[in-house]
């Protein structure tokens, strides 16, 4: 058995006032699986994602990423974590309108300090493969949102991260760009690319996901390999 790239075991997040945002989850991901988190809002899917992007710290349990104990990191160290170990793609892209297709993919990499060369050449291997080349030296605003979306799936695999997180991927972009993105991430999982994807959108779950967990009042209600869910 191949050794997972997330484990979390007993991880509650509680706040001051109301019930647990997550409550007493167990859940294991291994290499090359494309989970798809389900469930209502305010069910506490983003604060699953929170806490293994270490944007966030459990109340009980532990949190392993590729290794890491990620609950035991300070802001500093979690901060190395993200760029070493996570690739993140937003709802709404979260790209720098004043920096180039090629710069805000380059970004990850001049954080880790990689030269500028080797992270341009980079940069230009990934826009190719995802098929936004003739974009390189645009600015994200004239792009359009399926465009911009592949952009920022090249700039979380910038460092080559060994987990990729997405958040509502699709949910900002109209039906013919959400198309366009499920056939990415179709691709990314084929790939072996290790990747959760939150999600309302079952559609982006049967197209990409492997496996689908559901989160009900912050506890797994299902965990089911995709077949099962169709």
């Amino acid at each position: 058995m191949t050794t997972p790239v997330i484990e979390l075991s007993g991880v509650s997040r509680r706040f001051e006032a109301g019930p647990a945002a997550l409550d007493d989850v167990s859940l294991t991901v291994h290499p090359g699986e494309s989970v798809a988190i389900l469930g209502p809002s305010g069910s506490g899917k983003s604060t699953l994602l929170n806490l293994v992007a270490g944007l966030d710290r459990p109340s009980t349990g532990t949190v392993t990423v590729d290794g890491v104990r990620v609950d035991r990191l300070g802001e500093a160290g979690s901060a190395r974590y993200r760029r070493a170990k996570i690739g993140m793609v937003f709802q709404f892209f979260n790209l720098l309108d004043d920096l180039t297709v090629t710069d805000n993919v380059t970004l990850p990499a001049e954080l880790c300090g990689t030269e500028r060369t080797r992270a341009r050449h980079r940069a230009a291997e990934l826009l190719e493969a995802l098929g936004i080349a003739q974009h390189a030296q645009a600015y994200p605003g004239r792009l359009s949102g399926g465009e911009r979306q592949r952009v920022a799936v090249a700039r979380a695999l910038m460092n080559r991260p060994p987990l990729l997180l997405a958040d509502e991927p699709t949910g900002a972009l109209d039906s013919a760009s959400g198309e366009e993105v499920k056939a990415l991430f179709n691709d990314l999982r084929d790939d072996g690319q290790t990747i959760v994807t939150v999600t309302h959108d079952l559609t982006l779950a049967r197209a990409c996901a492997t496996r689908t967990v559901r989160i009900v009042d912050g506890r797994i209600a299902a965990d089911l390999p995709m077949e099962a869910t169709r």
